[in-house]
C-alpha cells in the first residue's frame, strides 16, 4: 500500500502560470495584458504538444530595432523544453532536428527571422514550408536521402513549436499561423529588471522543470479537451487558439477567463492589422470608403477615390497608379452572386452613359473574402450622394 503521506501534492497550474507571467513581467514589456497571458500560455503550451492537434508559432514584430524582441525570445528560451536558437539555421538542419535525430524534438527559436523573409531575403520557400508543415501534428517534410542514383524519398517529422522575432511582417502563411504580439520600444516610465544570463537562465529553467512536470499530470486531461472558443473566433484562429485555451482551462483559477479575453484582444488585434492578400484589400477599400452608402460608381471616379487614398497602395502599382486595365483584372478574379466574374456595366450619369461598377455585383464578394464591416458605415463621399 502506497504511504499517501509520501506522496507530492499536486501542482497548482494557475499559480505556477502567474509565476510564469510574473517572471516574464521582471525582463519584457508587452503592448497590453493579453500578450503576456498568451506568452505565458504558450511557453506552458510547448511541453504539451504531443496532446494538441496544431501548435501555434509566436512572433515577437516590431517596426523598429531596440523594442525588446530579442530579450523576449530569450526569456522564452528560459521556459520551453529543449531550446533550440536557430538564427540562420537552414530549412534541412531545422527537419533534421526535429526527426529526433539527437535524441529529442526541440523548440525552436528563431530570431532576426525579418533576414530570412525581408523583403531583401528572397523567398526561402523551404524554411517556409517547414514553418507552415510544423504547425499540425503528423505533417512530414518528404526529401530525397541518399547518394547519386541511390536515393531514396524519406519523410522528415516536421510538428515542433516554434517561437520567433524580428521586425516588420512575416509571409501572410505564417502570420495566420501565429500569435503575435507587437512589440514596441519602452516608454521613459517603463522600467525592466537587467536580465543576467548567470542568473536568471537558472531561475527561469527553474519554472520550466516544474512545468514539464504539470505537463506529465494534465496530459491526459488536456488531450481530450476541445475547449469552448469565444465567439467570433473560428476557422484558423480556433486552430491557433485551441491549445492555449485548453491549458488555461487546466490550470483554472481565473486563468480560463483571461485567456479568453486575451483570445479575443489579439484575434481582433491580428484581423485589423491583416489586410490580407491585395485583391481583398481592394474589395475591402471599394466597400469601406469607395462604394459606402452608394449602388454605383463609374470607374474614374472609382479610380480617383482609390487613387488619393493616403495609406493605400493604389497611388504606386509599380511606379504608376492603378488604372481602369488593372482594376478590371483584378476584379475579375472574383465573382457575383450568380458565379459571373465581377465585370464594369453600364451607369447613366447626367452627361451621358460610363462604364462603371455596381455594388450588388460585389456583395457576395465582400461577404466572402473582407473583414467584418464597421459597425457604422462611412457617410457617403462629397458629390455621390444623389448618383443613381
Amino acid at each position: 500500500m502506497t504511504d499517501t503521506a509520501t506522496l507530492a501534492p499536486p501542482i497548482d497550474g494557475a499559480a505556477l502560470l502567474n509565476e510564469v507571467e510574473a517572471f516574464h513581467r521582471r525582463f519584457n514589456v508587452f503592448p497590453h495584458e493579453a500578450a503576456y497571458v498568451a506568452v505565458a500560455l504558450w511557453d506552458a503550451h510547448a511541453h504539451l504538444l504531443d496532446a494538441f492537434d496544431s501548435t501555434p508559432r509566436l512572433a515577437f514584430l516590431s517596426p523598429e530595432p531596440g523594442s525588446g524582441k530579442s530579450r523576449a525570445l530569450e526569456v522564452v528560451e528560459t521556459l520551453v523544453p529543449r531550446s533550440m536558437a536557430a538564427v540562420d539555421a537552414s530549412a534541412a538542419a531545422l527537419f533534421r532536428s526535429v526527426s529526433g535525430i539527437d535524441g529529442g524534438r526541440p523548440t525552436i527559436l528563431f530570431d532576426e527571422i525579418d533576414t530570412v523573409f525581408g523583403p531583401k531575403a528572397g523567398e526561402n520557400e523551404q524554411l517556409r514550408g517547414f514553418i507552415n508543415a510544423g504547425h499540425t501534428r503528423g505533417r512530414v517534410m518528404y526529401r530525397c536521402v541518399g547518394d547519386g542514383a541511390n536515393q531514396q524519398v524519406q519523410g522528415f517529422p516536421s510538428y515542433c513549436a516554434l517561437a520567433v522575432a524580428g521586425l516588420g511582417n512575416l509571409p501572410d502563411t505564417i502570420m495566420t499561423r501565429s500569435v503575435i504580439v507587437r512589440m514596441r520600444r519602452r516608454a521613459p516610465n517603463e522600467q525592466v529588471e537587467q536580465f543576467r544570463t548567470r542568473i536568471h537562465v537558472r531561475e527561469g529553467n527553474a519554472l520550466r522543470d516544474r512545468l514539464a512536470k504539470w505537463a506529465q499530470a494534465i496530459q491526459k486531461q488536456v488531450m481530450n479537451a476541445f475547449p469552448e472558443m469565444p465567439d467570433g473566433v473560428t476557422d484558423r484562429p480556433a486552430d491557433v487558439w485551441e491549445p492555449l485555451l485548453a491549458v488555461a482551462d487546466a490550470a483554472g483559477g481565473d486563468w480560463p477567463k483571461r485567456a479568453r479575453e486575451a483570445c479575443l484582444t489579439l484575434v481582433k488585434a491580428s484581423r485589423i492589422n491583416d489586410k490580407g492578400s491585395i485583391g481583398i484589400r481592394l474589395l475591402t477599400d471599394l466597400r469601406d470608403h469607395v462604394l459606402s452608402g452608394i449602388d454605383r460608381l463609374p470607374t474614374v471616379a472609382i479610380l480617383d477615390r482609390l487613387n488619393a487614398m493616403d495609406d493605400a497602395p493604389w497611388a504606386d502599382m509599380g511606379g504608376k497608379p492603378l488604372d481602369s486595365r488593372r482594376l478590371s483584372k483584378m476584379l475579375s478574379e472574383y465573382v457575383t452572386a450568380d458565379g459571373d466574374p465581377i465585370t464594369s456595366r453600364n451607369i447613366k450619369t447626367g452627361g451621358g452613359v460610363l462604364k462603371g461598377y455596381y455594388a450588388t455585383d460585389l456583395h457576395d464578394a465582400w461577404s466572402r473574402y473582407c473583414p467584418p464591416p464597421r459597425e457604422s458605415p462611412l457617410p457617403p463621399l462629397p458629390g455621390t450622394e444623389n448618383m443613381v
